[in-house]
């Protein structure tokens, strides 16, 4: 007469991850998709207050239709309707360099760095 085997009284058998543990830290984002870094604050505050008139702040955090529209406003107008473009820039410079509630994030949604 045969004997079962006797039952197995480890720990289970769990499988090895697909990654490396060094590499599950650092993860690269996925293929296909580009590499984002955070955008400075600072630097599109600045660029708000100094260059605003012409958008600048606005195409560094990825806001193009916005910043189209007051480069354009302030060329087409030949600088008659700078100074009200010039404005805009500064108190939207202001606005995120304070860190106001819709100024925190750029284009993607990607939280500005201080």
């Amino acid at each position: 007469m045969e004997q079962a085997p006797p039952a197995y009284q480890g720990q289970p058998y769990q499988q090895p991850s697909a990654q490396p543990p060094y590499q599950q830290q650092y993860r690269q984002p996925a293929y296909g998709q580009p590499y984002s870094e955070q955008k400075s604050k600072v630097a599109a505050g600045i660029l708000g207050i100094l260059l605003g008139g012409l958008g600048i702040h606005n195409f560094y955090l990825g806001y193009t239709k916005k910043a189209l529209i007051q480069l354009l406003v302030s060329v087409l107008s030949v600088g008659f309707l700078a100074w009200a473009m010039a404005i805009w820039g500064l108190v939207e410079g202001i606005l995120i360099l304070v860190g106001n509630e819709g100024f925190r994030t750029d284009a993607r949604g990607i939280p500005l760095k201080d």
